[in-house]
């Protein structure tokens, strides 16, 4: 199996990361021509009181920011020492395929209940990811 395929689960990400950084960064534009924020208020996030998608928007990119970081990390080490298997690649689409949901529900709905079971999927998937990563080097271990 050709250990680049991990790296296109890993652009996804990227790209949804990308997606909703711009899409924050239009929020944040759309909140100042209003007036519902000055532009200062960007300098600390301190002075005002943001518009309530504009919070959901901004932790919603922080949390695309936090977890996914370990399913990069996992990424990488599984491609540089060559454990990427057809598990370890469907645990990777598979946490990618929450964190898509994580984002639809987030940025939508905003309904907690699946918000909760998305991200927490997401992170059994990645702990799975990694536990499969350890079993793998651990056997390539010389004894």
């Amino acid at each position: 199996m050709s250990q680049v395929l991990i790296f296109f689960p890993v652009v996804v990400m990227v790209l949804l990361t990308f997606v909703v950084a711009v899409w924050l960064l239009r929020a944040r534009f759309r909140a100042v021509a209003v007036g519902a924020l000055r532009p200062s208020y960007f300098l600390l996030n301190r002075g005002g009181k943001p518009p309530r998608r504009l919070l959901q928007l901004e932790q919603h990119y922080q949390n695309l920011l936090e977890v996914p970081l370990l399913f990069y990390v996992l990424a990488i080490v599984a491609y540089v020492t060559g454990s990427v298997s057809p598990l370890l690649l469907g645990v990777a689409w598979g946490f990618v395929v929450t964190r898509l949901l994580h984002s639809w529900v987030h940025t939508g709905s905003n309904r907690l209940r699946w918000r909760m079971l998305s991200f927490s999927a997401g992170v059994v998937l990645l702990m799975l990811g990694w536990l499969l990563l350890v079993v793998r080097l651990l056997q390539s271990v010389p004894v």
